[in-house]
């Protein structure tokens, strides 16, 4: 955002100032991102710089291997499974909660989002305990119930934030032109809503997909996820192939963060906030 054009001289040193700071600080922070990616196309099995090469052959043992393959599989079946089940019961909880005159609203607020809060390892091992006394654990669906339980708080979240401009007076109207709930909610509702809770299902996806606590305790060597993968093979056999695996992972963080920024801006235009 530019400065009026009556900024003092000190507040537009400052500005510079500023920007120049939050350029490093980003730099900071994308710098192991600058590192890793040469490193996938590196020819030989070693990490050096100046690199020996350029190959592809990291990626192709990425896509050929078995046990990389499984783990994709895994992580897909796992992710897609708990983004379903995690957008469906936040967006119902997020409308629940729009409710005005809901008893205890915070209370049932902060129970919701507490996931978000616990550290993951306390997590992970009360789900361990939990599962393990019926039967849960080592299984696709106890896997799956875990990652639901943690990503349901992002859906909630952004649906809840997505209703807070919502004209409940469309609401009225359906009901007063005869349209029953379920009518008014896939006619009226969803589709005001729908950027907000597709970025919800988007933010649990990532969420699910990039989990590796609760993974390292619950899940069983079949159900083995991709940054399980990752993890177990930093620590038993640092292969190359790793750093193709985490530029792909990457490449799709950063095309589901614009995925949600197209998004946000689709909802401000529904909403009137943009032109």
């Amino acid at each position: 955002m530019a400065l009026p054009t009556y900024a003092s001289k000190l507040e537009r040193i400052w500005r510079w100032i500023f920007l120049a700071v939050c350029t490093l600080i980003l730099l900071f922070l994308i710098a192991p991102i600058l590192v890793i990616t040469p490193l996938s196309f590196s020819s030989e099995p070693f990490f050096t710089y100046p690199l020996p090469g350029l190959s592809l052959r990291w990626y192709i043992d990425f896509f050929t291997s078995d046990r990389w393959q499984i783990a994709v599989m895994n992580s897909i079946i796992v992710a897609v499974s708990s983004t379903v089940l995690s957008t469906f019961l936040g967006t119902l909880a997020a409308l629940g909660l729009s409710r005005t005159k809901l008893p205890f609203r915070g209370a049932i607020m902060s129970l919701l989002i507490s996931p978000m809060v616990v550290p993951i390892v306390i997590t992970a091992v009360g789900m361990y305990f939990f599962y393990a006394t019926i039967g849960l654990a080592n299984t696709y669906l106890g896997l799956i119930l875990a990652h639901s339980a943690l990503a349901t708080p992002f859906v909630v979240i952004t649906v809840t934030a997505t209703l807070t401009g919502f004209d409940q007076s469309l609401i009225r109207a359906a009901a007063s032109l005869g349209a029953s709930g379920t009518r008014t909610f896939f006619k009226v509702t969803l589709p005001l809503i729908l950027p907000g809770v597709t970025s919800g299902a988007l933010f649990a996806f990532v969420t699910s997909w990039d989990e590796v606590v609760v993974a390292l305790f619950l899940a069983s060597p079949e159900q083995r996820t991709l940054p399980r993968q990752m993890f177990s093979g930093i620590r038993e056999q640092i292969s190359p192939t790793i750093t193709a695996a985490a530029t792909l992972l990457i490449c799709l963080s950063i095309f589901l963060l614009l995925s949600v920024e197209l998004l946000r801006r689709r909802a401000e235009r529904l909403r009137g906030i943009r032109s």
